[in-house]
């Protein structure tokens, strides 16, 4: 029996004057999955959260959530979709308690549940001692943690999450990142848009790649790295120090990088490479301290597909 992707998009298409923000993008995300959004600034992230989220129409294309076309029914898709968006909607004038029982009343909870969910919520995040603080004497982490609270009060199957862990503290990154784990895990889809490459290496199941409006990688991290793997790299440092000259004299190297005390090297033959740096340093008398392979990351696939289009 198939079951129907709880978010299909379809040739979705958004411009802003002669701007293409979102050009023809379709996928799929199935229930349960944990999809991670990914591209430089401007590439068209925010934008597609926007439409599928029911905050901008789309200029064309279809696009639904749980099998409500978001363009026909977007009132039906908002009350079954949680959403941390990019910039906070957390009303800083008013307590936690304040607002989580104020989205209650939004999305039409009874007051004892409201009250239940915010109280549980509140203490999941660690919140619960500064309910009664105003909002604005909370810092970005405490803020953070609350919007993720408020997105998830009434129970919703899909979670939006636009850069939630964005210039957050350690400790703050770590407690939201446990939370969508195990929120997945319990059975929530979760559509997450990052610059983190590690955050979605750790979270999601699959990820999308966006450059200038176009998707031009889905899958899983793990398979999109194998299509880099045929540039390898390698770290190296010597005993006494090399220069660039000694660098440049060296057979199958394609490039080297000095990362503090150590090079990074780009080779596509790794055996040669690796002959190389034994033989050379040790015929000019430096010995090796440490010399690792390293496998390509999803940083290395996410700077290959959108090369030329950082910042």
């Amino acid at each position: 029996m198939h079951i129907a992707p709880v978010i299909r998009v379809e040739g979705l298409t958004k411009a802003f004057g002669n701007t293409i923000a979102v050009d023809h993008i379709s996928f799929e995300v199935e229930r349960g999955e944990f999809f991670g959004f990914l591209g430089p600034n401007g590439a068209g992230k925010t934008t597609t959260v926007r439409i599928l989220t029911g905050v901008i129409p789309m200029d064309s294309g279809h696009a639904s959530v749980l099998g409500h076309r978001i363009d026909h029914d977007p009132v039906q898709v908002k009350q079954q979709i949680g959403v941390v968006p990019e910039t906070s909607n957390a009303y800083v004038d008013l307590t936690a308690w304040e607002n989580l029982q104020l989205m209650g009343e939004l999305y039409g909870l009874d007051r004892s549940r409201a009250e239940k969910r915010s109280g549980d919520l509140l203490h999941a995040f660690g919140l619960y001692d500064k309910r009664e603080e105003k909002v604005q004497a909370y810092s970005k982490g405490m803020k953070q943690r609350l919007l993720l609270a408020m997105a998830l009060l009434h129970e919703p199957p899909v979670l939006f999450l636009d850069e939630p862990t964005s210039g957050l503290d350690v400790q703050s990154v770590q407690m939201i990142q446990h939370m969508l784990r195990e929120l997945n895990e319990a059975g929530t889809t979760i559509f997450l848009t990052t610059h983190n490459m590690e955050e979605a290496n750790r979270l999601c199941r699959r990820v999308g790649i966006v450059r200038s409006g176009r998707l031009v990688a889905i899958d899983a991290p793990e398979r999109l790295k194998s299509t880099v793997e045929r540039v390898h790299t390698i770290e190296v440092s010597f005993s006494p120090p090399v220069d660039e000259e000694f660098m440049k004299g060296l057979e199958g190297i394609s490039s080297a990088t000095r990362m503090g005390d150590k090079w990074r090297i780009t080779a596509e033959d790794q055996d040669m490479a690796i002959r190389s740096l034994v033989m050379e340093g040790g015929g000019r008398g430096h010995s090796i301290v440490t010399l690792n392979t390293l496998a390509p990351s999803l940083d290395d696939v996410f700077l290959r597909l959108t090369e030329g289009e950082m910042g």
